[in-house]
């Protein structure tokens, strides 16, 4: 239960600042640092994810548990008294170093409490903490922003973070940490070799968000030496650490689990590069309120959550390959429509049911490249593949939101308002869909069934 309520609460925080936004833009102003909000709490949960996985092995899983809900209470309460955007931005990286935490470490108690029969009800239980929020949070969170004040959106969640993690706290002390082997200390060779490198991992997790960090950021310059120069930096950096921490043939796209890792961060980079920005686009380009354009929110994540029941269901016959050469193209059909509800002769409500279907893309491919990992990678690897497969989600994730804000901002420095630079973001959202559609053949580790007849006549 502790658990279950603490991941709905983080779930519910992360959509409601998305329906909150535009009027915290348009209270403190720098609405050129939006993107920045929700791309520092992406690079702070990248790290925090990396970080976390060797704490539960080395302290537990109640430190690195107490202590991620400390560091996001502690996110919250400075953005909720924030004075200005660049603060905001630095509460949402501080929330993001510990929501990272929390996901990792149910996952470690549920294999550590549970036997295998109640898992599987389990993570779908987990799964459904994220539909809740969902339906009702975005209309709530656009709600209390107007009706009262956004800082509720932020200080209101510190008692129920409080009580949530009382709750999982107590449980989790009388969860054993996972025992050592019989004749083996914890201080042999081994154990210090495994040590060193999961501080080496650290290390590139940490670079690779420094890299993405250095991206966004010199795209927010209006001085061209300074754009090339740190891009290219940044590029040089994401590029580097991001080899050391995927598999072999990645960033070539090898056939099969390697271009499964790298397709996962393409499909998150198109969707999230308009995520973010659904509510801008409603409040501040065609006058909706923020509750109003919460309905939009709450579509993508009820079609995304369709999607993924559809899949399934369906995947033994469809197959993930199937799935993911389907996925993107419906992503991109779904941004498409959200891009006409910014011409005036268009109704806005369009982009209701087009980013819903963007989210039922979302649905029907996500899942996918997990599966296709932990069928094709060899056993022994397993691990760090799928580890590979979260970091370039969230790295994807970050880059899509940072340089979408990038453009948004450089579109209101230009005097040109959102509304160009959120057209340009969608267009950078859909040609990278169109491309993850046009390299899903990859996913195939065997040849195709064509090349197959043709060898053997």
């Amino acid at each position: 239960m502790g658990l279950v309520l603490t991941i709905t609460l983080v779930a519910s925080e992360a959509l409601a600042v998305a329906t909150a936004m535009p009027i915290v833009a348009r209270d403190l102003g720098g609405l050129e640092l939006y993107g920045w909000v929700f791309t520092a709490f992406f690079l702070g949960s990248l790290i925090g994810i990396a970080v976390v996985g060797g704490l539960v092995d080395e302290r537990g899983l109640v430190v690195p548990f107490v202590g991620g809900l400390i560091l996001f209470g502690i996110g919250l309460l400075i953005s909720g008294l924030a004075p200005s955007m660049e603060t905001i931005v630095v509460g949402r990286f501080i929330q993001g170093l510990g929501g990272g935490a929390v996901p990792p470490v149910a996952y470690v108690a549920i294999g550590r409490s549970l036997p295998d029969r109640l898992r599987p009800p389990m993570f779908a239980t987990l799964s459904a903490a994220w539909v809740l929020p969902g339906v009702a949070g975005p209309a709530v969170a656009g709600f209390v922003a107007e009706t009262w004040h956004w800082r509720l959106v932020f200080l209101g969640l510190l008692p129920l973070i409080a009580v949530a993690g009382s709750i999982a706290f107590r449980a989790m002390r009388a969860i054993p940490d996972q025992p050592t082997p019989t004749g083996a200390s914890r201080h042999d060779r081994g154990d210090a070799a495994a040590r060193a490198d999961r501080w080496r991992r650290y290390g590139w997790a940490v670079a690779v968000s420094v890299g993405a960090g250095l991206i966004t950021t010199a795209l927010l310059s209006s001085d061209p030496r300074i754009i090339i120069g740190l891009s290219a930096v940044g590029i040089g950096v994401t590029l580097v650490a991001l080899g050391r921490l995927t598999p072999a043939g990645t960033l070539r796209l090898a056939r099969g689990y390697p271009s499964a890792v790298l397709l996962r961060g393409l499909l998150t980079f198109s969707f999230f590069s308009i995520d973010a920005y659904v509510a801008l686009l409603l409040v501040e380009v065609r006058g909706w309120s923020a509750t109003a354009a919460g309905l939009a929110l709450t579509g993508g994540t009820i079609s995304w959550s369709a999607g993924a029941w559809i899949q399934a269901r369906t995947v033994a016959r469809v197959g993930a390959e199937g799935f993911v050469r389907i996925g993107f193209p419906i992503v991109a059909l779904g941004m498409v429509g959200v891009a006409l509800a910014l011409l005036p002769e268009v109704p806005a409500w369009v982009a209701v049911p087009t980013f819903a279907l963007s989210g039922l893309g979302m649905g029907l491919a996500y899942s996918q490249f997990a599966i296709i990992v932990l069928r094709d990678a060899p056993r022994d690897i397993q691990g760090a593949v799928t580890s590979a497969v979260s970091l370039s989600d969230m790295l994807g994730t970050a880059l899509g939101t940072g340089i979408a804000g990038a453009i948004v901002a450089a579109s209101v420095r230009a005097g040109s308002g959102a509304g160009p630079g959120l057209g340009a973001s969608i267009v950078m959202g859909v040609v990278v869909a169109l491309l993850g559609f046009l390299l899903a053949p990859r996913l195939h580790h065997r040849p195709a069934l064509s090349q197959v007849r043709g060898r053997s006549s």
